[in-house]
């Protein structure tokens, strides 16, 4: 929290003072009521489901819980179910369309009871658990999130797989009902049919033949009902960059640029910007999966930081997401964990090579300096210029040749990457390339390999993207930032970033002579990963260029939330996509157990 004094200076306010002007901590209700639905759902299904359950010795709790014990009531007590469940998951979050529904599903739910049982106990729980509801409708204030018109297509498929699987449970739990003996295909037809409505082939004895028909019903209702709600709802749109959002970032990272070397990265077009109240810092962000993701310190003025981290941290309350931060340097740690009473965890460290201090010169440079000479004298040439000075032609080839080098369908990267070359507005980029001479006859030329830089601040750079011909020889990557380096003088560059290195002090210590069995353990289990995820690999080649490590954080709310915001990292930097797969085309076949990798993980696993 932060107090602007006369428009301009933003200053800090401690966590303390700043919880007793917040006033008490809110109780837990929306985890409780969540909670409570999803047990109430998954026993009002089984009450739909299961006959024995109906008249077992669990027949008095189900007495108290919303649904009755004739055909109808079972198709209420199973739609009912469903709702609860559905819904539990955004109230434990506070959404405010939870919070909605579930008022209006609990009354009528009491009607049912009333109505079709008579049963005062039942409406007195629906109705307290409504009251509940009512009395702190504060805490479900949360808007909703980011989402597009691909929601209703998951929720039909998803959905209706369930109700497929759960209408076959509710065809069989009546063995001594059926009618002659039925064949499996026979009871998928008789689920098919019933979820539209039809009678199937299947026949009971008794009023099962109803139970089953309303069950099944309502099934096929529910999935129809929710994925036609999901299509038509008002749609909120995921937050993008604007024109206003990226010109302001840019005046600050003109002014303050070099406190970060990933500030650059904040004009990503897929993120959101909040501001200081000031103007004078800003944090990006992009949600994913419910996880309100930062990328690196925030941009401007230090003094301001408070207020743009104080804006993040009431947007994520706002929608309810878990706030994280990814990348960011140990002073903005600090400031991040000081101002919110976050948690910080050391990520890995980030490679950072001082021009001035690089040369190719003695033993621990020998391998580079012989891969690059091999190379060179091989006839490969080197090209390190600003983007603005490239042609509008080379240009476009060179980007072309970067999409086709990818080796996956998706761009990776989040906190580290740009996801664009050659955009007008970066010229100040620094583009390398590697041309082979003589070799014009493919579709990208002579053009070989590929490594773009982004601004950072006035006197440096940092490495954005690394891409090759995976017909070139082994190397390019060493080649080409070597010659960066070598270039870097004319270029007004004192200090270069390179790779990110994940975990890199806890396999430095790990391999060193004397490490203990916890450390050793923790470096086998990261080179076990290192097989999907270039962890080692990444580390050793940085380490070939003698850099400079800066550590780097992650900032996170507790524990609990660390396996969400893993997985929504891995969403964000592209190895773990949910989104529905694109349609199979020919040239989509790759060998079995094949894993698609980048161009630069090829190049830094053949190094």
């Amino acid at each position: 929290m932060s107090v602007t004094v006369d428009g301009d200076k933003s200053v800090s306010v401690p966590p303390r003072l700043r919880r007793l002007l917040r006033g008490p901590r809110p109780e837990s209700v929306p985890t409780v009521v969540g909670t409570a639905c999803t047990v109430v759902g998954l026993i009002d299904v089984a009450a739909g489901v299961f006959p024995r359950f109906r008249h077992s010795r669990m027949h008095t709790l189900a007495e108290v819980l919303p649904g009755a014990l004739g055909p109808f009531a079972a198709a209420l007590s199973l739609s009912a179910g469903i709702l609860l469940l559905l819904l539990a998951h955004g109230l434990k979050r506070h959404k405010r369309r939870a919070w909605r529904a579930a008022v209006v599903l609990l009354p009528a739910g009491a009607v049912a009871q009333f109505a079709y049982r008579h049963s005062i106990v039942g409406v007195l729980v629906s109705l307290t658990l409504c009251a509940l509801l009512i009395r702190h409708r504060d805490q479900f204030r949360a808007l909703p999130d980011p989402r597009s018109r691909w929601r209703a297509l998951a929720n039909f498929v998803l959905l209706g797989a369930s109700s497929l699987a759960l209408g076959l449970v509710i065809v069989s739990v009546h063995p001594g009902r059926v009618v002659g003996d039925p064949s499996i295909a026979d009871r998928l037809q008789h689920v098919l049919y019933g979820l539209f409505g039809v009678e199937g082939p299947v026949d009971y004895a008794g009023r099962t033949s109803w139970t089953v028909a309303y069950s099944l019903g309502a099934l096929g209702l529910l999935t129809a009902v929710t994925t036609i709600y999901f299509a038509f709802r008002p749609e909120h749109p995921a937050a993008r960059l604007t024109e206003d959002d990226e010109s302001r970032l840019r005046a600050l990272l003109a002014t303050h640029g070099g406190r970060d070397s990933l500030g650059h990265f904040a004009l990503r077009r897929d993120k959101a910007v909040v501001f200081s109240p000031s103007g004078k810092a800003a944090v990006c962000y992009r949600v994913v999966s419910g996880v309100m993701l930062a990328g690196g310190d925030p941009i401007g003025d230090v003094e301001a930081w408070p207020g743009a981290i104080e804006r993040f941290m009431d947007e994520a309350k706002a929608h309810s997401w878990t706030p994280a931060v990814m990348g960011c340097s140990e002073r903005g740690g600090e400031v991040w964990t000081r101002e919110t009473g976050l948690t910080a965890l050391e990520l890995g460290d980030e490679a950072v090579v001082d021009v001035a201090d690089f040369s190719l010169a003695g033993r621990a440079m020998r391998n580079v300096r012989q891969m690059v000479g091999r190379i060179e004298r091989n006839g490969y040439e080197t090209r390190v210029r600003r983007a603005r000075d490239i042609g509008a032609t080379e240009l476009e080839r060179i980007r072309r040749a970067a999409a086709d080098w990818r080796g996956t369908d998706t761009e990776r990267g989040f906190s580290m990457a740009l996801g664009r070359i050659g955009d007008p507005a970066d010229g100040d980029c620094v583009i390398a390339t590697a041309h082979l001479p003589g070799s014009g006859d493919g579709p990208h030329g002579d053009l070989k390999a590929v490594l773009h830089f982004v601004p950072w601040g006035r006197d440096g750079m940092s490495l954005e993207l690394m891409r090759r011909d995976r017909s070139a020889d082994p190397g390019m990557n060493e080649l080409l930032i070597v010659a960066s380096l070598q270039a870097a003088g004319k270029l007004g560059v004192q200090r270069v970033s390179l790779n990110f290195a994940m975990f890199r002090s806890a396999l430095a210590r790990g391999e060193r002579l004397g490490a203990g069995p916890v450390l050793r353990c923790w470096r086998g289990l990261l080179i076990f990963l290192s097989r999907w995820f270039q962890i080692e690999s990444l580390y050793k080649f940085n380490a070939k260029f003698r850099p400079r490590w800066e550590p780097r954080f992650m900032v996170f709310r507790s524990s609990r939330d660390l396996p969400r915001i893993g997985i929504a990292a891995m969403q964000a930097e592209g190895f773990v996509n949910f989104s529905l797969p694109r349609p199979f085309r020919p040239r989509d076949r790759r060998p079995c157990g094949h894993t698609p990798r980048t161009a630069q993980e090829h190049e830094v696993r053949a190094a």
